[in-house]
């Protein structure tokens, strides 16, 4: 059993407000997905409303659809502007509709994958148009907390491998670690070494929470939970 501390809580009208916002990004295989939907609900059991957002570019489903096909990948089946097309439209409308739950609902939105993966997984393959995606991405506020799971290459795609799901060039997760790096954003991402134990990881993960504006529920009299006083 994890011992962690509580998050400190800081004042925000927790309904129709900018959210509060948390990414995980990083190369696949680095735990993004398993610690974005443990840290929504570890906040939940600490009276912070939270929810989990996976926002993906949908390269498995179109993975699929191209296999079916005869095709070997989204790629392949779209060409490769048509693939970026889709992939970009996709995460976009993820993340929009993901900052609207959260601004509706008052929760913090624990995003798996943020507009970052897109910038970078673009750079990673030599695309063109970051500029018209970055413009388009704009309208996305930059959340209170990026981090960065760090994991070597090498070991982020044996954990795909082993999870056998898909699987990922260690060359490409290579080149994406260092797109990652390379983003003007990078500056400001919380590094978190994703390269041990879960435990660790988590336990990383919780000492972050000290760095954003979170709001805590207290209970009603009737047992239902409603916004509670920030923390003095």
């Amino acid at each position: 059993m994890l011992l962690m501390a509580r998050p400190p809580i800081m004042a925000r009208p927790p309904i129709m407000s900018r959210p509060t916002i948390i990414a995980l990004v990083g190369i696949d295989g680095a735990g993004k997905t398993t610690h974005a939907t443990w840290l929504a609900q570890w906040l939940s059991e600490q009276g912070v409303p939270a929810a989990y957002f996976e926002n993906p570019g949908g390269r498995r489903v179109l993975g699929v659809m191209a296999r079916k096909v005869g095709r070997e990948d989204g790629a392949s089946l779209l060409g490769r502007t048509g693939y970026l097309v889709v992939e970009a439209s996709v995460r976009w409308m993820a993340i929009a509709r993901a900052l609207l739950s959260a601004r509706l609902t008052g929760r913090v939105a624990v995003m798996d994958r943020y507009s970052y993966c897109q910038y970078a997984m673009m750079s990673a393959r030599g695309d063109r148009g970051h500029r018209l995606v970055r413009a388009w991405y704009a309208m996305f506020p930059v959340p209170d907390l990026v981090c960065f799971l760090a994991v070597a290459p090498k070991d982020a795609e044996l954990r795909v491998r082993q999870r056998g799901i898909d699987h990922e060039d260690p060359a490409y997760l290579h080149q994406l670690d260092q797109a990652y790096r390379s983003l003007p954003e990078f500056a400001v991402f919380e590094i978190i070494d994703a390269s041990g134990p879960s435990a660790s990881l988590k336990t990383a993960l919780a000492a972050q929470m000290t760095r954003v504006p979170l709001q805590r529920r207290a209970a009603d009299p009737d047992g239902r939970g409603r916004p509670g006083p920030p923390a003095t």
